[in-house]
């Protein structure tokens, strides 16, 4: 005997949109970006960097906005932060992905609202 899993309800998904949106306004860290590490060179024309003892490894954090994108470096106090903030965002659109999901269930079966 095989068991079939239920359709969830309307009311069971409503919820599951609810918790996923409350979660979603919790992640306020967010960094749309992806982050790396590189040695560097510095200004100084003596330094033992132009010899080959380059600085680092430095992180930076590459962000792109209207198709350009922009390095920033992040001290290193910050690394964490930016990394949880890149997790956040990529935990974002698995939120949203999830909601559009469950929206268009509710849309099946005409009970796609547009207040909550």
């Amino acid at each position: 005997m095989t068991t079939h899993s239920r359709t969830p309800s309307i009311s069971i998904l409503q919820k599951r949109r609810r918790k996923l949106l409350d979660e979603a306004a919790s992640l306020w860290l967010l960094i749309c970006g992806s982050s790396f590490e590189r040695f560097s060179t510095c200004s100084r024309p003596q330094c033992g960097c132009h010899k080959g003892q380059r600085h680092g490894p430095r992180t930076y954090v590459a962000v792109t906005v209207q198709k350009v994108q922009r390095q920033h470096y992040v001290p290193k106090e910050q690394v964490e932060a930016v990394e949880k903030g890149i997790r956040q965002y990529h935990r974002l659109w698995e939120i949203v992905l999830e909601v559009t999901m469950i929206n268009l269930e509710l849309m099946r079966r005409r009970a796609l609202k547009e207040t909550a």
